[in-house]
């Protein structure tokens, strides 16, 4: 990979990729088919994030379409609020995790994960005293998928974290159900997936 003249790196193919923090320190990556001021006619996707908050968007011209899809991650959320000062995007747990679901989870699951994230984060970020809840997902989910996955244990870590996306749905599906959820923490802890 090399540079054009514009100082965009650009593969054997043609492909410019940029990579920039915006005014505020968000993540940018920009992926276009041809130079776009060369091209007026380029496919691009654009992704937006900000490991401030777990949020941000792809945005996808490559069907000739803009389709935009909002990323909001409640593992990185949850790693966020345990870790704390310490937290990064690029931190141990998410690249284990990212890396196990890049070669074994199904894009079906995949698709239902970003589908439902969102809506759990919304209902959990909604509840006053949310850290409880996200160290129950980091001490709960997180940590033993990265357990079992470093063990090989894939079979246990695939069943744990999609069950828990589905129990974690269930739970803030409606907002009213919300503060049930917080009372009955105690208890999904001996009953969450075994």
């Amino acid at each position: 990979m090399g540079k054009d003249k514009y100082g965009h790196y650009i593969n054997d193919e043609g492909v410019e990729i940029r990579v920039f923090n915006d005014k505020n320190d968000r993540s940018h990556v920009d992926i276009y088919d041809s130079c776009p001021a060369e091209n007026s006619e380029h496919k691009s996707i654009h992704i937006k994030y900000d490991s401030d908050t777990g949020e941000g968007s792809i945005v996808d011209t490559t069907d000739g379409n803009k389709e935009t899809t909002d990323i909001k991650c409640y593992l990185t959320t949850a790693c966020m609020k345990h870790l704390g000062a310490d937290f990064d995007d690029n931190c141990y747990e998410l690249t284990v995790l990212r890396w196990f679901r890049d070669n074994f989870v199904s894009k079906e699951d995949i698709t239902l994960y970003y589908n439902i994230a969102p809506i759990i984060v919304e209902n959990i970020n909604a509840i006053e005293n949310n850290e409880q809840i996200y160290n129950y997902i980091y001490e709960s989910i997180i940590a033993p998928c990265v357990k079992a996955i470093e063990n090989s244990d894939y079979d246990f870590a695939y069943n744990r974290y999609k069950n828990s996306v589905l129990v974690l749905s269930e739970q803030f599906s409606q907002k009213e159900q919300e503060h049930t959820f917080v009372k009955k923490i105690g208890s999904l802890h001996n009953k969450v997936l075994v």
